[in-house]
């Protein structure tokens, strides 16, 4: 049963990690739109997987070094957070978005957390 137990929280924030990836992945397309160039969108999509391209780096060094995506994604999910208060948005806007965005990088960093104090 721990057997189980620790395979599933090894492997839980792991997979979780590249879901939230490709989820953040996806919504960086809204940049493609008819009226822009080829450029413009190549452009566009640099820009937007930025935060993508800094998740899969932590991803990978968190693969071994559990307290590096622990502290990495609690961060993110706080400075979304931050983001997303200090914009000039409805407080409603801004709640739904911080619950989709940080919310899911809350519950993998704490998942990594957790796996970093069952390896110690």
């Amino acid at each position: 049963m721990t057997k189980k137990i620790s395979r599933f929280i090894y492997w839980t924030p792991r997979i979780l990690s590249i879901v939230f990836i490709v989820f953040l992945t996806l919504m960086s397309l809204d940049v493609i739109s008819p009226e822009l160039s080829l450029w413009q969108i190549i452009t566009g999509l640099l820009i937007h997987n930025i935060p993508t391209l800094v998740m899969i780096i932590v991803l990978i060094v968190s693969w071994r070094h559990e307290i590096v995506g622990a502290i990495a994604f609690l961060l993110a999910g706080l400075l979304y957070i931050i983001m997303t208060t200090q914009a000039e948005i409805a407080w409603y806007l801004a709640m739904s978005w911080n619950i989709i965005i940080a919310g899911p990088a809350f519950l993998i960093g704490i998942l990594f957390l957790i796996n970093w104090f069952k390896k110690r």
